[in-house]
């Protein structure tokens, strides 16, 4: 009498519901990961950098220097290019200089209030990332005395890592270009 006996394949183990979990979780880490930055970034600052300086001069005539881009390669040591209309919604393109190099950034500028403010915001194309807004407030402290603050606030997800560079290449060039910007303006309108 002869035997057959059927061997059944052993059982492969389910591991389709495993690989179809994980891209899950995965997508639910990043979408809470982003949702926090989001909601960081709208509500919180993460770094401002200010810079001021007092001028012997009327908020116009400061005005009259800062609000000159064309001008900006004969002064100023950190803005050393800038093109574009100042006019609320246009684009400028202003070339940096670091210690540390060259960087051209493309802000769209958010407020020209003449004798009063500039300010622009510029961030990198994919949102939460990182982002700048930069201002000049213009404020008279006395007859023919004005106090100039600069300063910017960066939003974004990668601005606790950057947070080094900033304090160490933008900050110094922001008292740099206060500094430049004053001497321009006493140069050209002198107090008698």
């Amino acid at each position: 009498m002869t035997t057959s006996r059927t061997r059944s394949a052993p059982a492969k183990p389910r591991i389709g519901g495993r690989r179809r979990r994980w891209p899950l979780a995965v997508g639910a880490v990043l979408a809470l990961v982003a949702g926090g930055a989001v909601w960081r970034r709208r509500t919180h600052p993460l770094l401002l950098l200010r810079a001021e300086v007092e001028i012997d001069a009327g908020p116009d005539e400061v005005w009259q220097v800062l609000a000159d881009l064309p001008a900006y390669a004969e002064w100023n040591p950190y803005v050393v290019r800038s093109t574009g209309d100042l006019r609320v919604g246009a684009t400028l393109t202003n070339v940096h200089e670091f210690r540390s190099g060259q960087r051209t950034f493309t802000p769209t500028v958010l407020a020209v209030e003449p004798g009063r403010e500039l300010r622009w915001m510029a961030r990198l194309p994919v949102p939460g990332i990182f982002a700048g807004e930069h201002s000049f407030v213009i404020t008279p402290i006395a007859p023919g005395r004005v106090r100039l603050v600069q300063e910017e606030t960066f939003r974004g997800v990668a601005v606790p890592i950057m947070r080094g560079w900033l304090h160490s290449q933008a900050l110094p060039a922001f008292e740099e270009l206060n500094a430049a910007l004053q001497e321009r303006v006493e140069t050209l309108y002198p107090r008698p």
